[in-house]
């Protein structure tokens, strides 16, 4: 028993702490479940002033409207109700298992037998996935929590799960549900002229435009026959349209296939060859002669190319990287192309040349200068080693499994920049032959036609 000073001293002193210890449990309920807590507050004022009946009255003429409303609006209703998703998730999936799912999966520390958890902060229910913030435990890296994804999707009911480094000590997991990239993307109509920094060619998962840089760089797409590569091609010469038609893009092509690919429409080129002999090669070097030739007349004027210069912005595409430098059986004409094809990608982004290179295989010694590509792009693969030789060391463990892309999406890609620690992962544009047609009726400036069997579409070269 305390003394009675004791007890006059400690009893105020124990009241203020419980209230402040309220006061912080209960803003901190505030800014997790904002809408609940808004929700009770009004409910238990209506109870008390008005009764329950009034509450009940209430709640069933709301819960009827937002039943109505799902159903006639259920877009809208997702979009709008993105908050109340967000806490029922928050509450029954992850609070609910937290400290449970952190001890299983070792994720948690202890310390001078006192127990360190990592911190569940935001939460985000986006409908396909779900973003939960973290506060790792001192001592933890991401690494940790990377190799142990896909526990942490299985635990949350997750298809898959990736890790994204917010700040120093904080983390971010995906943890996505369903595939928003699982529709193919529309083709958008030919348009004005656009930014060279930011040429649109799909759509990333999060819905945003997924837009390409051509001006000072290069872009590598590696994926297996029918993975989507055609329709990577055809979307950037799409929104390049315009910009050809009035002079101010020049595209050179180099197709050794026969022209499969880049003879559907070959009136959008300056300069194409069709296939990977000699021909192919003079082209190539005559294309590095170009650079060096605008480089020498850049000197001492200006570090880089602009539209003020007045000389065109190229782009050279080549199909097949693979049968000019490592499948040529020519010995003397693979050196040649491999010459030329290093100075262009090592010289050319400075003058106003950007290479835009197609290949299968990405092992080194079938294109040895992957590294000279700032962009590279990973379609579906066959084995996870292709990933970290395309995208880099460490990407796959962030998610970007592009050996599991489905045959049944086409298109789908990661895409990795030099300089970003995350891969982005998106959609090409679905171009059809009826689109292709539409084109070359741009470029020539004559009628379009109607094509025969206008059902049929084509998604990077392959049936849809």
């Amino acid at each position: 028993m305390l003394p009675g000073k004791a007890k006059v001293v400690l009893l105020p002193v124990a009241a203020v702490w419980v209230a402040v210890w309220l006061a912080v449990r209960a803003l901190r309920a505030s800014w997790y479940y904002p809408a609940t807590v808004a929700a009770g507050v009004v409910g238990l004022g209506l109870w008390v002033w008005c009764g329950p009946w009034v509450v009940g009255s209430v709640a069933v003429v709301i819960g009827v409207g937002v039943a109505v409303w799902w159903w006639r609006a259920e877009g809208r209703f997702d979009v709008r109700m993105c908050w109340a998703r967000t806490e029922v998730r928050r509450a029954a999936v992850y609070a609910w298992q937290w400290r449970t799912v952190m001890r299983l999966a070792s994720l948690d520390a202890r310390a001078k037998g006192r127990e360190y958890l990592p911190r569940l902060r935001r939460t985000r229910s986006e409908g396909w996935r779900d973003r939960v913030r973290v506060r790792m435990v001192k001592g933890q890296a991401p690494e940790q929590w990377e190799a142990r994804a896909s526990g942490l999707a299985h635990s949350f009911r997750a298809r898959s799960c990736r890790v994204r480094v917010i700040k120093p000590g904080t983390i971010e997991l995906d943890l996505v549900h369903s595939d928003p990239l699982a529709s193919p993307v529309v083709l958008p109509g030919l348009g004005q002229a656009v930014d060279l920094r930011r040429v649109p060619v799909g759509r990333t998962e999060t819905g945003k435009p997924w837009r390409v840089r051509l001006l000072g760089n290069h872009v590598l797409t590696v994926g297996v026959t029918g993975a989507g590569k055609g329709s990577l091609l055809w979307s950037v010469i799409w929104a390049l349209a315009p910009m050809v038609k009035a002079g101010a893009v020049r595209l050179v092509g180099v197709d050794p296939k026969g022209g499969m690919e880049l003879g559907q429409v070959p009136d959008v080129f300056d300069r194409v060859v069709y296939d990977g002999g000699e021909a192919a090669v003079t082209l190539l070097e005559q294309t590095a002669s170009d650079v060096r030739e605008r480089a020498g007349s850049y000197r001492g004027v200006r570090r880089g190319w602009s539209p003020e210069t007045g000389d065109p912005f190229t782009l050279l595409v080549v199909d097949e990287l693979a049968d000019l430098i490592a499948y040529q059986t020519d010995r003397r004409l693979r050196e040649r192309a491999q010459g030329a094809l290093q100075t262009i990608a090592s010289q050319g982004r400075a003058p106003g040349l950007a290479v835009l290179g197609f290949v299968q295989d990405p092992r080194k010694e079938v294109v040895p200068f992957r590294h000279l590509f700032p962009t590279r792009v990973a379609m579906r693969l066959d084995e996870h080693t292709q990933v970290d030789m395309v995208l880099g060391d460490g990407v796959r463990a962030r998610g970007a499994n592009a050996h599991e892309i489905p045959e049944a999406t086409p298109g789908v890609a990661w895409v990795k920049q030099d300089g970003q620690r995350d891969p982005v992962r998106a959609r090409v544009f679905n171009v059809t032959d009826s689109n292709l047609v539409e084109l070359r009726h741009f470029i020539t400036g004559t009628a379009a036609t109607v094509i025969p069997f206008p059902e049929h579409t084509t998604y990077g070269g392959q049936a849809a």
